[in-house]
């Protein structure tokens, strides 16, 4: 298929689809090819949390970009400068990037249909607030974290506290009211194992991400061991 008829993320939501993601820590080219070549839809790439720079993401964005998987850069604080930095490079799905280093000069004119912008609702604050963000013109999903939303209530480790749950549930029907007549802006998440994909579709969902880069990695490690050690105790 040619690389203009991939379609971008923001098209294929306003087409119904239900897209699936990872978050991405390590920053590693070759983990964010593998996960680019197994399908997913999209891959955040953690600034935040993750443990790199600008130099490290760019390297992911073109593993990435080699599968044709767009990419979402979370910026590591909310601030002008960050969002200049990072709208620069992040695009497939880059000011810089997408218009082949200027060489595309009908990029402007289009840029605005495929870039996507996504904010987070992770905390009481702004679950209270949570209809003024998604009024916010230019606003394609707001994203809400129950992992960060717990802790900021106290519920640290207990995404499925009922508290946590009513915040979500509050959350969840302002960001799909105020959409109104349109889907915009579409709801987006992350599935926990109290709280599967399914059932995140089945309220509203749009974009779900399900699971991290360094997590899985570190299940699949520990698992392996812990199946050698056995075989080699049934063994002897």
């Amino acid at each position: 298929m040619p690389s203009n008829s991939i379609k971008t993320l923001k098209s294929r939501l306003k087409d119904g689809e239900t897209l699936y993601g990872i978050f991405f820590l390590s920053f590693s080219p070759t983990l964010a090819e593998i996960s680019g070549h197994a399908g997913y839809d999209f891959v955040v790439i953690d600034m935040e949390h993750g443990f790199g720079g600008i130099s490290e993401a760019l390297s992911c964005l073109r593993a990435l970009g080699a599968t044709q998987t767009p990419a979402i850069l979370r910026l590591p604080e909310n601030s002008p400068t960050w969002a200049k930095k990072l709208s620069t490079w992040a695009h497939k799905d880059s000011f810089v990037r997408a218009s082949k280093y200027g060489i595309d000069e009908e990029y402007l004119n289009k840029f605005e249909n495929e870039l996507l912008i996504m904010c987070q609702v992770e905390s009481e604050e702004a679950v209270k607030r949570v209809g003024e963000i998604s009024a916010v013109d230019g606003i394609d999903c707001v994203m809400i974290g129950p992992l960060d939303l717990s802790a900021s209530i106290g519920c640290l480790r207990d995404p499925g506290n009922q508290k946590v749950k009513e915040l979500m549930e509050k959350a969840e029907q302002a960001v799909l009211e105020s959409s109104g007549p349109t889907p915009v802006p579409f709801l987006a998440g992350f599935a926990l194992p109290h709280d599967r994909p399914d059932e995140l579709k089945k309220r509203g969902y749009r974009m779900i991400c399900g699971a991290v880069d360094v997590a899985l990695f570190r299940t699949a490690a520990v698992d392996d061991v812990k199946k050698f050690k056995c075989q080699m105790s049934s063994a002897t």
